[in-house]
């Protein structure tokens, strides 16, 4: 494995096509100077991104122009550098089997829009402790 999570700042990569989605991140986020967030508006992109700078964690868009989230989660978990990257699902998609579909596909938790922020909170931390006890930095 050639990612491991960082000191802090943690790194978060959002993958959202939606541009006030990733507003609404952006600023919820910036808020916490223990975060550096980035995002991608399609899922290649965020593919790229995910496998050259390693975030500590993902929050990625079920619906994506090019590749779907699902999809995208997939291409994540069968590369090494990636696989153990939590990544969370942020989806308008609230059907039980949708989201049991992407839970059983890896996602760390499968929050549906809108979310409440408190819910967002708590996946983040948990997502970026996971990542921590699991893989500590070097």
């Amino acid at each position: 494995m050639d990612c491991i999570p960082s000191n802090l700042p943690r790194t978060v990569l959002q993958v959202e096509d939606n541009q006030a989605n990733a507003l609404l991140v952006e600023e919820f986020l910036g808020r916490r100077d223990d975060l550096t967030l980035v995002t991608a508006r399609s899922g290649s992109k965020g593919l790229e991104l995910a496998r050259s700078m390693c975030p500590d964690l993902i929050l990625m868009d079920i619906n994506l122009p090019d590749i779907n989230g699902l999809q995208a989660m997939i291409l994540l978990r069968e590369d090494p550098k990636t696989a153990h990257i939590p990544v969370i699902a942020l989806s308008s998609d609230a059907f039980p089997k949708h989201i049991e579909n992407g839970l059983e596909a890896g996602f760390f938790r499968y929050l549906t829009k809108p979310y409440k922020l408190n819910d967002l909170t708590s996946a983040i931390d948990a997502a970026l402790a996971f990542s921590q006890e699991n893989y500590p930095s070097a």
